[in-house]
């Protein structure tokens, strides 16, 4: 068997995305040589030695932050100078560095997160697709090479050594708002606790943003519930694998997600999951087995046009969801290792991605007309947003006449 030269595009920093392109760059470097190219319009981690093994490159960096922004000309080098075999992409929102691969006649694979009702049939110009759940691969299974390798966390990292010990005087919710705490229904979280009935319950927030920023509506309950101590905030970046240690029960009423990978880490670590009954969490929680699922209220369209709705707990259910764990304090050494078994049988990625290492042997380059099709629709798509993305991320519009003149020029690419 031929080693392979892999290289992955992806964010690079502690975030929920480099922690997906992480899991697939162990696995495949088991076998075959591994390179990561950090996109240009995130964070970095230069300094923290975990993010820098390997063979890193980091892009060209630009000024617009929260965008996938890569530069042509230096990734293009990169591709070229590493010999790469494959070109594996990870939520890759702009298409003008995929159009490039099949320019080079590079293979490319996509792990696939987001996408929108438009973008569905681009997807094409990837040779192969990865979906790590059922919810993606209902979509993309029209696929030439669709595979459906369902996610996993590392069990190794996450396990009972992250195990909360269960204490007959408190019960304590955890919850993780990440970057986006509306996205992950913190609010929800805060005032479903607010109306338990204990005195015994807490409630610990990990977040790393100012959660009042999103709600300030809830400014004053979160400190009436900080002076009787009921909550603690803590507002950081905490490497994997975190702060699961410090709560009995994970709560995670997330309104939307492409995985969910605190749902899976937080079950492995033996901790019962309240969440959304919706997919992709239901894939990863059953019901009375690791974990309740609480009834969703109400769907919302996003207004960058993703694919799929948010979705709006009903608060009441979510409230008596918690209280169960409450009222049955005495049964919860039961609830944590029922969680953590059913963990370590179903969600664990060394067992799940062992397919995930053969199959860049199997799918080759793909040549036919539809895909030369969707290549120029792309194209025209890329140009035509070319320019409101230039307003939408720049305050110096001193400079649109020549953005526009260069854009008018890279048509053609």
């Amino acid at each position: 068997m031929k080693k392979k030269k892999i290289g992955i595009v992806t964010t690079w920093f502690e975030r929920g995305a480099a922690y997906v392109s992480k899991q697939f760059k162990e696995v495949w470097e088991q076998e075959h040589e591994v390179f990561i190219y950090a996109r240009g319009g995130e964070d970095v981690a230069k300094l923290n030695r975990d993010w820098n093994k390997g063979n890193i490159t980091y892009g060209k960096r630009f000024n617009y932050s929260n965008l996938d922004l890569i530069d042509l000309k230096q990734f293009k080098e990169w591709i070229l100078s590493n010999n790469l075999d494959i070109v594996f992409f990870n939520e890759q929102h702009l298409w003008k560095p995929v159009l490039l691969c099949h320019d080079l006649k590079v293979k490319t694979g996509a792990y696939v997160d987001y996408y929108t009702k438009q973008t569905v049939p681009f997807f094409e110009l990837y040779d192969f697709v990865v979906c790590n759940t059922h919810r993606h691969f209902k979509v993309f299974d029209w696929h030439p090479n669709p595979f459906y390798i369902p996610w996993g966390t590392d069990t190794k990292l996450y396990n009972k050594r992250q195990q909360k010990k269960t204490s007959k005087d408190e019960i304590v919710f955890f919850h993780s708002a990440g970057r986006n705490p509306y996205r992950k229904g913190c609010d929800y979280v805060i005032r479903a606790f607010s109306q338990l009935k204990s005195q015994k319950a807490k409630l610990i927030i990990h977040t790393q943003s100012k959660i009042t920023n999103f709600f300030p509506e809830l400014t004053q309950e979160i400190n009436e519930l900080k002076k009787k101590g009921q909550l603690k905030i803590i507002e950081k970046t905490v490497p994997a694998p975190g702060l699961y240690y410090l709560g009995d029960i994970y709560v995670y009423p997330s309104r939307l997600e492409g995985i969910g990978l605190t749902i899976a880490e937080a079950s492995a670590c033996g901790m019962p999951v309240v969440t959304t009954n919706m997919a992709p969490m239901n894939e990863f929680v059953k019901s009375n087995i690791n974990g309740k699922l609480v009834k969703v209220k109400s769907q919302n369209k996003r207004n960058d046009g993703y694919y799929w709705d948010e979705s709006e707990v009903e608060l009441e259910d979510l409230k008596n969801q918690m209280q169960f764990y409450v009222d049955n304090i005495k049964l919860l050494d039961q609830f944590k290792d029922d969680s953590y078994s059913f963990a370590h049988t179903n969600l664990s990625w060394q067992k799940n991605s062992n397919y995930l290492l053969g199959l860049v042997n199997e799918v080759g380059y793909l040549e036919f007309k539809e895909k030369d099709v969707i290549y120029d629709v792309i194209k025209k798509y890329e140009v035509s947003r070319s320019l409101w993305f230039y307003i939408a991320n720049t305050k110096d519009y001193r400079n649109l006449k020549r953005f526009f003149i260069n854009t008018i020029k890279r048509i053609s690419l």
